[in-house]
């Protein structure tokens, strides 16, 4: 019985190895001429990624030769007329995490392949495809397109290798451009990252982040400083304060929640939270809000509070580098400069006594130092 098995083993493989090319899988690890690359751009927490094959031009004549003009039957496959598959190889991949405007139409979050129609007159339809799993573009289909984008094309230096990239990269968009031979196709891609961040915020806040008090200050704060929805960031800066398990009053949440109130108007209200976070700051804290008041033009106050820091903290630095910026910010440069000498007395180290020694040279001028 042994025997019997081993012989039909036997058999089995002599049977698959003497089968006809086309029933066993080729070699996929060996070198191709145009290799593949990936390049990745994040956007706030958007990441967006084009996976391609990079064709050199190797002497060739490549726009309206190797790369045709307009729609083309490429002689295989199932499409009649297709696009260029925008690299060499398979399908050009184009992913988002988040949903994308290009040209005012929204790409939704997804997985797409890219294909372009190239004009003789150097415009160009950029096209994401449903299907980002197929060969190149022999398999397209118009029905299959999820967005369509007509955009100029530009004449640039020679690039040997085709190559994508993401330029003038700003924090809520980025310009997509292929680049090859000497002509570049642009794109611009724009995502609304502070929707994007706040929804998965909300998601986060019931996860294991939400169990640290850290994480709704971090989400109070962004929504304040991103233009979010006001009542539900002082939602969370109330839940990191109190009435949790987690929540505790510091001078930091205090402060987040003070500058919502500002932003809402309630101005004494806001004013009262931080005379009550005053004595639960550090010096450096305390510092940093007599800054904070300096940026908002609120310079009268801002010297109070370096008076009560150099009051609660006596002698510490960087107590009279606070009231020299306190006086500069109203104008007073005898004030200033007796301050800044007695900083550079106490100054820590010598980056801090660098800093000090500048804005001594600038008060000397009669120049601000704020």
């Amino acid at each position: 019985m042994k025997k019997c098995y081993s012989a039909i083993s036997a058999i089995f493989f002599l049977a698959i190895l003497f089968s006809s090319s086309s029933s066993i899988a080729q070699l996929n690890f060996l070198p191709r001429g145009s290799q593949t690359a990936k390049v990745m751009q994040r956007i706030g927490n958007t990441d967006v990624t084009i996976v391609y094959s990079r064709p050199s031009v190797n002497d060739r004549e490549i726009w309206g030769a190797l790369v045709p003009y307009g729609m083309n039957n490429l002689g295989f496959g199932t499409a009649k007329e297709s696009p260029w598959r925008a690299g060499a190889n398979e399908n050009t991949i184009f992913k988002t995490s988040h949903d994308l405007s290009i040209d005012g139409k929204t790409l939704p979050a997804g997985k797409y392949g890219l294909h372009m129609i190239v004009n003789e007159d150097n415009t160009a339809t950029v096209i994401f495809s449903n299907n980002y799993s197929a060969w190149g573009s022999y398999f397209y289909k118009p029905e299959e397109d999820v967005l369509r984008v007509d955009v100029s094309a530009k004449e640039i230096a020679h690039v040997e290798q085709l190559t994508y990239g993401f330029d003038s990269v700003d924090a809520n968009s980025a310009m997509v451009s292929l680049n090859w031979e000497k002509k570049q196709i642009p794109f611009k891609i724009e995502t609304d990252v502070t929707n994007n961040v706040l929804t998965e915020v909300r998601k986060q806040l019931q996860t294991t982040p939400g169990f640290a008090r850290q994480s709704w200050e971090q989400a109070a704060n962004f929504a304040l400083n991103n233009d979010g929805d006001l009542d539900e960031a002082l939602s969370w800066a109330d839940a990191a304060i109190a009435g949790q398990f987690f929540s505790q009053k510091t001078f930091n949440n205090l402060n987040i929640k003070s500058q919502i109130l500002a932003k809402q108007g309630k101005t004494t209200e806001a004013k009262a939270l931080m005379e009550e976070a005053l004595p639960l700051g550090t010096v450096f804290q305390v510092h940093g809000y007599g800054r904070q008041l300096i940026a908002q033009g609120k310079n009268d106050e801002a010297l109070e509070i370096f008076k009560w820091n150099a009051k609660a903290h006596k002698g510490t630095w960087p107590v009279h580098y606070g009231l020299a910026r306190g006086y500069s910010a109203l104008g007073d440069n005898k004030s200033t400069l007796k301050h800044l000498k007695i900083a550079m007395e106490n100054a820590p180290a010598q980056a801090n006594k660098d800093r000090v020694a500048a804005n001594i040279a600038k008060a000397e001028k009669g120049e601000g130092i704020n």
